[in-house]
């Protein structure tokens, strides 16, 4: 298991999280802001496993060349889209940049919204068997053939409980469980049974200060990514993807094009789907996406609940999160 429970490094760490579209960004950077002004150094860690990968530039809402000059950025741009990056990897990754840098003096503080990763890092991770590609290959060539429906239900038959805990939709976690058992004969609900999760008596390995983003005003948030959305349309977010489709290595079924929006953009570049469905899929996968996110957040009793779409709400916390760092994360 992933155990962070030692390490000094991580004892104290203010963690900024939320569902797509809900601000981390913009608290994070006014959060850098106000450190400057304090003569504290920030670094940021992203937790988001679609900008891992370079070329998802638009689609992910990748922060621009000059935000990450603003404030040094871990986490974006370190894998092609064609590479695998797991969970695991990340919360190793997280704990390696985090002692670099404390080590030059500053404060790391992690932003993002990939849940997983974030149970990775502060609860650590089951010994599940490595991945084995060529059988997510097979599983994937046959989802072409038969569809991810066809999938689902095959899992639920193999292994019911970590099917009733997955979306129909979630064709990553789908092919996970499913490469799982074909490569170990073993349902996935078998192995996390027999080596749990082990957090610490308040449910985390490390000490945080957990901000979440958790607007009152569903309709808000809805607005936020459908304006999001349309601008990144209008940014070049299809010719971004028609430069990916043109490079053999990136294929449909890797977990970079199943990112909300780049896959419905595949498809709407292939003449699969209209321009129309393009739109209305894309909004739908991104609510989705939001909603997984609240239950992953809502199920956190240690988080700290801020709504975003209260006025001046985001310099009022940023300022909170300075006064946390003041206390708990400067030595």
């Amino acid at each position: 298991m992933t155990s962070l429970e030692n390490d000094s490094v991580l004892n104290q760490i203010l963690v900024i999280v939320g569902p797509t579209a809900s601000g981390k960004s913009q608290l994070s950077l006014e959060v850098t802001s106000q450190a400057l002004q304090k003569n504290i150094r920030i670094e940021l860690i992203s937790m988001d496993s679609a900008l891992v990968y370079r070329g998802l530039n638009i689609g992910t809402a990748k922060p621009s060349m000059a935000e990450q000059l603003q404030v040094p950025h871990h986490g974006i741009d370190i894998r092609d889209p064609w590479e695998n990056y797991s969970a695991a990897q990340f919360a190793k990754d997280a704990t390696h940049w985090a002692t670099e840098i404390r080590a030059k003096g500053s404060v790391p503080v992690i932003v993002g919204g990939t849940m997983l990763y974030w149970r990775a890092l502060s609860q650590g991770l089951t010994n599940l068997p490595q991945s084995q590609p060529e059988i997510r290959l097979q599983i994937a060539k046959e989802a072409q053939v038969i569809g991810w429906p066809a999938i689902y239900d095959r899992l639920q038959v193999i292994d019911p409980i970590t099917a009733s805990k997955l979306p129909p939709g979630d064709t990553q976690r789908i092919s996970r469980a499913l490469e799982v058992y074909l490569g170990s004969g073993q349902p996935m609900s078998s192995w996390i049974a027999k080596a749990p999760y082990a957090p610490s008596r308040d449910g985390s390995i490390i000490k945080h200060h957990l901000i979440s983003l958790e607007p009152n005003d569903r309709q808000w948030l809805h607005a936020r990514m459908a304006e999001r959305f349309l601008k990144m349309l209008q940014l070049g977010f299809l010719e971004e993807v028609a430069g990916l489709i043109l490079n053999p290595q990136i294929t449909p079924d890797l977990p970079a094009m199943r990112a909300v929006g780049y896959r419905q953009a595949w498809q709407y570049l292939r003449e699969e789907i209209n321009y129309s469905d393009l739109v209305s899929t894309s909004l739908a996968a991104t609510r989705q996406l939001g909603k997984r996110q609240l239950t992953w957040l809502r199920a956190m009793p240690s988080r700290i609940v801020v709504d975003p779409s209260l006025p001046h709400v985001i310099p009022q916390t940023a300022a909170k999160c300075i006064s946390y760092i003041e206390q708990h994360c400067l030595r």
